[in-house]
């Protein structure tokens, strides 16, 4: 982390999980919590969970982020919810490209960079996930595969805009595994994609942004990754459903 530099992020990506009540058993067990926090705190929640996680965490530090968003504004697009509804309901941040939505949704580095643009004119702050499979790692193309996602997810997207990105880095093969990149790998992939960013932008620009590592953080891993100067927080899946497990990595991140 640098904190002289950029904000350190720790945001809660819940995927499929928690009902309404159950959702707000478990805001309300964070609010304490995230309340000591000197990092930022964000929880991307289910969509219909979306307007609970809002009201409950007016007046509080917890932001609010949805999932995925679609690109067109409105439209035939069944099942679909807009970057303007997200807004409209108060959602703060919404996370594009998971490794998710690309592995069962058919997301393509080009629609990941359409949900971006989308998601940044309406308002919202993006955090944007790049990552590579096991086979790529092996292969030895992890920088190649990460730096042409992240180079397509931000094409047409200007410096002022990216002000309002942050970057996961997860790599496919460590989410929901319990396999977790090394301190190093972390860093090293992280700080390459900084280095991707100066390219594209300026130093200036990739100074400031901040780079989180999404890959099974957990409490037992996230001080070592943490302490690594380009991993400036984490994108966080199981660890972000307990509220004592978040509390350590929230911990973690504000020292």
């Amino acid at each position: 982390m640098n904190k002289a530099l950029r904000q350190v992020i720790i945001a809660g990506n819940w995927k499929m999980n928690k009902t309404r009540p159950e959702a707000k058993a478990l805001i309300e067990q964070l609010k304490p919590v995230a309340a000591k926090a000197s990092c930022g705190v964000v929880i991307c929640v289910p969509f219909t969970n979306l307007e609970t996680a809002v009201e409950l965490t007016k007046g509080t530090n917890i932001k609010v982020g949805a999932q995925n968003c679609h690109f067109e504004k409105s439209g035939a697009f069944t099942g679909e919810v807009s970057a303007d509804m997200l807004k409209e309901i108060g959602a703060e941040y919404v996370i594009i490209g998971h490794s998710e939505r690309r592995q069962y949704f058919g997301e393509t580095d080009v629609t990941v960079n359409k949900r971006t643009k989308a998601a940044l004119e309406a308002g919202l702050k993006v955090i944007l996930c790049v990552g590579e499979l096991l086979t790529e790692r092996e292969q030895g193309v992890t920088e190649e595969i990460v730096g042409l996602q992240t180079k397509i997810a931000l094409l047409g997207v200007t410096k002022e805009q990216l002000k309002n990105v942050v970057i996961a880095y997860e790599p496919v093969w460590a989410i929901g595994t319990g396999k977790t990149a090394t301190a190093e790998q972390a860093n090293e992939v992280c700080s390459y994609i900084r280095g991707i960013i100066a390219k594209l932008y300026d130093k200036a620009a990739a100074d400031g942004i901040t780079i989180q590592y999404g890959g099974s953080m957990n409490p037992k891993n996230a001080e070592e990754l943490l302490a690594q100067p380009d991993v400036d927080g984490g994108l966080i899946g199981g660890a972000s459903l307990k509220a004592e497990d978040f509390g350590v990595l929230l911990d973690a991140a504000s020292k």
